[in-house]
């Protein structure tokens, strides 16, 4: 791709982003539909202005990484930890649920191969973190009870997403059923979980050391750019989600953030203040690029709304979607019937991770176009939809 031409693509998808969140946020709709819809609107299913590339992709991934790190920097860490037992609930079940019902009705009522009915299995799993937080950012709801427990269920949800794509794709490209590298992925997974933020807090007071005696502006910006960067590559090479290692960069520089072996490490209001103002601006900017690129992904053209077949596939996907995920909210105990509603809607959007899941089935020969297009249909609904919900039950919330 020449230069001159990433420059427009650039100014298209932030300019496109800013006025339809713009619009949508005035009409009481939340915003991040608004960069969907500019996604949406330029990629292939509306004008194809813009296809989706390295380059994108690579400026969409900075921006789900720096909104990863504000939610972790905004996290209260003493919440999420009482939330911990009730997100573990909602994770398992809103990912054993829809795994296995999805897989069964995909082998046994829809007569489909194996591999073909775990990979359908696998992208019904995907919950997207990141259209769920955007949503309560908007809200003004990240720090509720509610947003502790989405959270923690995401990131476990997440972590158990990529156990089950490398387990799903090992089966599907040898044809064997080998523990051996899903085994490998979840004791590295663990291993990072546990290091990661310990290494990051401690990091975190030679960066204050540092800033106290500068010479140059700039430096905690280009250090907590630094360390996203470095986190997401670790995390990436131990086989976890990159947005993990953001995360834990910005759980371990929350003020609420503390080690078991060192009570007296606490960081001042003032540095925090410094780190949010620092980062919020670059965040604003490059998180709605992620959102656009999503909508690029989102390939309306390809589904044949003729099709019996399709919508009987879709239908039937679509309600294992929903209620594999809202199962896990409905067991929960001493939880209000809003509450409940609000976790399990919390969970539905599948967005990128879900789109991920679909294109690595197709690319791959797993997926042929229908079942591909039955996915892409049951993802742009679950990403679509939830964030009207949430909005209007976010109303009838009590904290």
């Amino acid at each position: 791709m020449d230069v001159h031409n990433f420059f427009l693509i650039l100014f298209l998808i932030l300019i496109s982003a800013r006025i339809l969140g713009e619009v949508f946020a005035r009409m009481g709709i939340p915003s991040v539909l608004g960069e969907l819809s500019a996604g949406i609107l330029l990629g292939v299913s509306g004008l194809g202005i813009i296809e989706v590339n390295d380059v994108i992709k690579v400026l969409a991934e900075i921006g789900i990484l720096l909104l990863l790190f504000e939610i972790g920097l905004e996290t209260d860490i003493q919440r999420l930890k009482d939330a911990g037992t009730k997100s573990i609930i909602v994770a398992l079940f809103g990912a054993v649920v829809p795994f296995t019902v999805s897989a069964l009705a995909s082998y046994y009522l829809f007569d489909l191969a194996l591999d073909i009915s775990l990979f359908i299995g696998g992208t019904l799993t995907a919950t997207s973190i990141g259209i769920t937080m955007r949503v309560l950012k908007d809200l003004q709801k990240e720090h509720s009870h509610v947003a502790q427990i989405v959270i923690g269920a995401a990131v476990i949800d997440d972590i158990l997403g990529v156990i089950i794509l490398v387990f799903i794709y090992d089966y599907a490209t040898s044809q064997e059923l080998s523990m051996t590298n899903t085994l490998h992925t979840t004791l590295f997974i663990l291993l990072f979980i546990v290091f990661a933020p310990i290494f990051a807090h401690l990091f975190s007071h030679f960066m204050k050391i540092c800033d106290e005696h500068k010479k140059t502006p700039g430096l905690i910006p280009t250090i907590i750019i630094s360390l996203i960067a470095l986190f997401a590559y670790i995390s990436h090479l131990v086989g976890a989600p990159e947005i993990l290692g953001s995360f834990a960069a910005g759980i371990a520089l929350s003020r609420r953030f503390i080690l078991p072996f060192g009570m007296g490490l606490r960081h001042d209001e003032c540095f925090l203040e410094k780190v949010k103002k620092s980062i919020r601006p670059i965040a604003q900017m490059f998180t709605p690029i992620f959102f656009v690129m999503v909508g690029l992904s989102m390939n309306l053209r390809v589904i044949d709304f003729s099709s019996t077949m399709f919508w009987t596939m879709a239908l039937i996907f679509l309600l294992i979607a929903v209620v594999g995920k809202y199962i896990g909210a409905l067991v929960l105990k001493n939880i209000s019937t809003v509450k409940k509603a609000l976790i399990g809607i919390s969970m539905i959007p599948r967005g990128e991770v879900g789109l991920i899941f679909a294109e690595v089935g197709r690319v791959n020969g797993i997926l042929n176009n229908e079942i591909y297009a039955v996915l892409i249909f049951v993802i742009i609904v679950t990403t679509v939809v939830p964030p009207f919900i949430l909005k209007w039950l976010f109303k009838y919330e009590k904290e």
